[in-house]
């Protein structure tokens, strides 16, 4: 087959590459030509998706809502997406306390829930509506892949199918489990929290009026995110459940009477009873980081490149910047008539991420230690810290800006 070439190729196209894809779109060369834009996907382009009360969701910072503004996909996804206007942080059996109100920063919402499902729906109708202008952009699915030859001014890519790519630039939306990266023998760092994430969906008797629960007990945190309904009358919210891996087991075997009991018990009755509950699904808990954020004419993205502990719902809302910020550094570098792919561009992309990464990592892990110890003195610190933080202005508005994305 001949080589297709391209400006950029996107390897993945889910939430993380139609994001990019959906950047980049708009970007021009000097010339006023469109960047030229290949995504390659294993799993055929989404199609349509009917919602069920098991979707897995996912919470979208204030900062994330706006970018995805910007780059039009909100405006399919907003009526779908469930504001969360008041954070509830507790201790269960203990005094500590902390309320953060939407209306006291200005802002409708502190950060939003919604189906990813829905987010990639509106990721790709976008998507497809600028192609179609810009006509652009280049499917490559469901396929793969194979081999990469990293060259001193392109990037030769050969897919499952045989088909050959070459590319200015490289990028790595691919997850977790990384081709672009096992290819370019990148390293990863990993640390494993000895935590098992459990999450379900459920409904309960009383209204979530709008807030997300963070209840911290003794058997691990508890997030309660409000879900939009899905039946009239119906209030319907998601779990994750920071649990010991042993534990975890033994919820997920537990029938749903037994569960609802077991999280009734520990939740508290902030939001009455539990009515139904959902598919459970477990994930072990772990830090893990790339140990190279870039490579020659290549950079990893979102899950690529760093997966979180979701104590604070910051994962896909770093990603997201992750690809702000490429997508700036893409602009600027078009604006100069510069190479994308050089190494001294993307060394600087990383080095603007860094901090980012450093912070967001900093505060989730200092959540996990504080939030799921039992020792009297962290009992008594993080308790007394609530409070601080309930009447410390200066300390919550730092907290509240890192969380809503800025």
């Amino acid at each position: 087959m001949n080589t297709d070439t391209f400006d950029v190729v996107i390897s993945g196209g889910g939430l993380s590459g139609c994001l990019m894809a959906l950047s980049l779109a708009d970007l021009t060369h000097a010339d006023g030509t469109p960047l030229s834009i290949a995504i390659i996907e294993a799993s055929p382009i989404l199609k349509s998706h009917t919602l069920t009360f098991d979707d897995r969701v996912l919470a979208l910072s204030h900062g994330s809502a706006e970018y995805l503004e910007k780059v039009g996909a909100w405006q399919t996804l907003k009526n779908d997406a469930q504001g969360i206007e008041i954070i509830h942080i507790s201790d269960r059996e203990h005094y500590g306390k902390a309320r953060i109100y939407a209306k006291t920063y200005g802002v409708d919402a502190l950060g939003y829930v919604v189906e990813m499902a829905l987010i990639g729906k509106s990721l790709l109708t976008a998507l497809t509506n600028k192609s179609s202008i810009h006509k652009n952009i280049s499917w490559f699915s469901p396929d793969n892949i194979s081999t990469i030859n990293w060259q001193h001014e392109c990037v030769n890519i050969t897919l499952s199918s045989g088909q050959s790519l070459s590319a200015n630039l490289l990028l790595g939306c691919d997850g977790g489990n990384s081709i672009c990266r096992k290819l370019a023998n990148i390293k990863m760092s990993e640390a494993c929290y000895g935590q098992s994430a459990l999450i379900t969906n459920v409904a309960t008797v009383n209204a979530h009026k709008n807030i997300a629960y963070e209840r911290f007990t003794h058997t691990g945190p508890i997030a309660m995110l409000p879900l939009s309904s899905i039946k009239e009358d119906q209030s319907r919210c998601s779990v994750v459940w920071t649990l010991t891996p042993e534990l975890a087991d033994e919820m997920s075997l537990l029938s749903d009477e037994e569960f609802k009991i077991a999280l009734e018990k520990n939740f508290g009755s902030w939001l009455g009873g539990i009515t139904d509950v959902g598919k459970r699904d477990i994930y072990p808990l772990k830090l893990v980081q790339a140990e190279e954020q870039v490579y020659h004419r290549m950079v990893l993205i979102g899950n690529a490149s760093h997966t979180i502990h979701p104590i604070a719902g910051q994962g896909f809302n770093l990603g997201l910047r992750d690809v702000q910020q490429l997508t700036k550094v893409i602009k600027k570098a078009l604006n100069a008539q510069q190479d994308i792919g050089l190494f001294s561009l993307l060394s600087d992309y990383a080095q603007q991420r860094i901090k980012d990464h450093q912070q967001v990592i900093s505060l989730t892990d200092s959540l996990v230690t504080l939030f799921s110890n039992q020792l009297t003195p962290l009992v008594v610190g993080r308790n007394i810290g609530l409070k601080a933080l309930n009447y410390l202005s200066p300390i919550k508005s730092a907290l509240v800006k890192k969380t809503m994305g800025y």
